[in-house]
């Protein structure tokens, strides 16, 4: 059986994110996914906070849908960051990546490189990091925006690592059709789920349909020149905001 899950998520457990678990599990469900795969910052977090944040998943999961609780790491240069899922004591903040990635492992924990575009993360990647990582994200609809990661391919090809697409959702912008498909013959639970991820039974989606290199090749030249266009859009809206309020008269 196939379900969908939307990875990559950010809830106000978060310190930079505003949407409860409770909204995001609405949302996410009538968007047609069965699992939301939450990755909350490391940052502010501590051992006593992740075990209230997992009881808190477990009291907004039902048996029609389920929220994986889930943090993203970063190194202390905050370049690197890593998704972490599985039944994990909090690790600490600021690891370095290779010593969360061994930690990650003894644990049996499931790990993805997260945005390798982002602030040039993907130069500090080192080989043996692909022993651990069960994938790197090929999207991430935040950093990469409406085009997918243009230096995900060489690593994904380095490694054989899984191409994951993830929202990287803190508010309604990051809202967008990347998905993972996760394919579970048991009912749908947080170790089922880990289990089906570690047996490598999932794949990323893009528009309802599987993120190949075969969509890459044909879609890509399109995705880009819409990327710019959006990306110039943006710059030239946020210069207009910026002119106008350095017009704009403060009140006294």
């Amino acid at each position: 059986m196939e379900i969908i899950a939307a990875c990559h998520v950010h809830s106000n457990w978060s310190y930079d994110g505003s949407w409860r678990l409770e909204s995001l599990a609405a949302k996410f469900s009538r968007r047609g996914c069965r699992v939301l795969m939450m990755t909350e910052h490391d940052r502010g977090f501590s051992a006593s906070r992740l075990d209230q944040y997992r009881d808190a998943c477990a009291r907004v999961s039902s048996d029609k849908f389920l929220v994986l609780p889930g943090i993203e790491y970063s190194d202390s240069t905050n370049r690197t960051h890593v998704l972490v899922w599985g039944n994990i004591p909090f690790l600490g903040e600021n690891l370095q990546t290779s010593e969360l990635l061994e930690a990650v492992r003894a644990a049996n924990g499931v790990a993805v490189l997260a945005h390798p575009s982002r602030l040039d993360a993907w130069q500090l990647f080192e080989p043996r990091w692909g022993d651990v990582l069960l994938g790197i994200e090929a999207w991430n609809r935040k950093s990469d925006g409406w085009a997918p990661s243009r230096t995900a391919p060489a690593l994904l090809n380095m490694t054989g690592a899984i191409p994951f697409a993830g929202m990287d959702f803190h508010t309604q912008r990051q809202s967008f059709p990347l998905t993972m498909a996760l394919h579970i013959d048991t009912e749908v639970t947080e170790e089922s789920v880990l289990q089906c991820l570690r047996s490598r039974q999932c794949s990323a989606r893009a528009f309802g349909r599987p993120l190949t290199q075969d969509l890459f090749g044909r879609a890509l030249p399109a995705v880009n020149l819409i990327e710019r266009g959006r990306r110039a859009a943006a710059s030239v809206l946020r210069q207009l905001r910026s002119s106008h309020a350095k017009s704009t008269p403060s009140k006294s």
